[in-house]
């Protein structure tokens, strides 16, 4: 975590980023004032920087994104840096390479544009699908999930039952062994999935819409902006944003395993207010603070 708050400054949080580390590949997910810095104080290499998405284009999630680029290119970085996010964010990229001629890596803008979950990227091993939320045009969430992992075949049945190599290409592909004298090798008994796969949905500002829990349904972790507790659910709705108890409800809905909580209002310094109105609903939830890490 490396920004908690939400857009008013306030003097112990930075606002709406996160560092995600996916099998060795560095996600950032939005860049508010003060990401860089919070990169430098919690130990996230910038130049170990694989791909930047951008929720929206409010400044309290854009505003660090120049002074990234910035350092990166001080940095010395000449590989390309992929940055997806919506339509509203061109002009602001834009703008930055117009004046930042000297930029040593090339900046890869992909337009995010979809009015339903679509997958945007994949990598041999990822999927990361994107989704319209409700605050404003050009607002999206992100979930990152992992695919079916092959399967692994255990070392010590290798030696144990000859396996040759079309033997071991099979179990791998999740298929039982069978031999030319019909006897088989378990699937279940030489090879086994090196872990079940595991995803985070990244629920930036929104206000609560409905079919939001079947969009995140089963998702591992999930990250949802509270902004306000459950009293000043008139001022959410006014502003599109969502309450603690509302944020709970998905949470719940979607089969979530754990929620994560952040961007907090200005107006209430005490975090754990809102996790204790969480947990009235969705007792495994975590109020963020800056530089917390959690393992999925």
């Amino acid at each position: 975590m490396l920004g908690t708050a939400s857009a008013m400054p306030v003097c112990d949080r930075n606002q709406s980023a996160q560092a995600l580390s996916v099998h060795g590949r560095l996600f950032l997910i939005d860049c508010g004032e003060g990401t860089q810095r919070s990169m430098v104080t919690y130990g996230v290499s910038m130049q170990k920087l694989d791909t930047v998405f951008i929720s929206h284009t409010h400044g309290d999630h854009i505003f660090g994104l120049s002074g990234l680029l910035s350092t990166l290119g001080m940095g010395g970085r000449t590989v390309p840096l992929n940055i997806y996010g919506p339509a509203s964010l061109r002009p602001h990229l834009k703008f930055f390479l117009d004046c930042n001629e000297w930029l040593t890596f090339e900046v890869v803008f992909h337009c995010v544009n979809t009015r339903f979950p679509e997958v945007i990227m994949e990598t041999k091993s990822l999927r990361v699908t994107a989704f319209p939320l409700m605050h404003g045009p050009d607002t999206y969430g992100y979930i990152f999930a992992e695919k079916e992992p092959q399967w692994n075949v255990r070392k010590e049945c290798i030696g144990q039952y000859g396996l040759n190599l079309t033997e071991i290409g099979t179990l791998k592909r999740g298929e039982d062994v069978v031999r030319a004298d019909g006897s088989v090798i378990p699937l279940s008994v030489a090879a086994y999935k090196p872990y079940a796969p595991r995803s985070y949905a990244y629920v930036s500002d929104t206000a609560v819409f409905p079919g939001e829990a079947k969009v995140l349904e089963g998702t591992t972790v999930i990250y949802h902006e509270t902004t306000f507790l459950a009293e000043h659910e008139d001022k959410a709705a006014a502003r599109m944003h969502s309450t603690t108890l509302q944020a709970a409800y998905v949470a719940r809905d979607a089969g979530a395993q754990k929620l994560i909580i952040g961007h907090y209002s200005s107006r209430n310094t005490n975090h754990l207010l809102y996790q204790e109105e969480c947990r009235s609903i969705f007792p495994e939830t975590y109020a963020a603070c800056d530089g917390d890490v959690y393992e999925l």
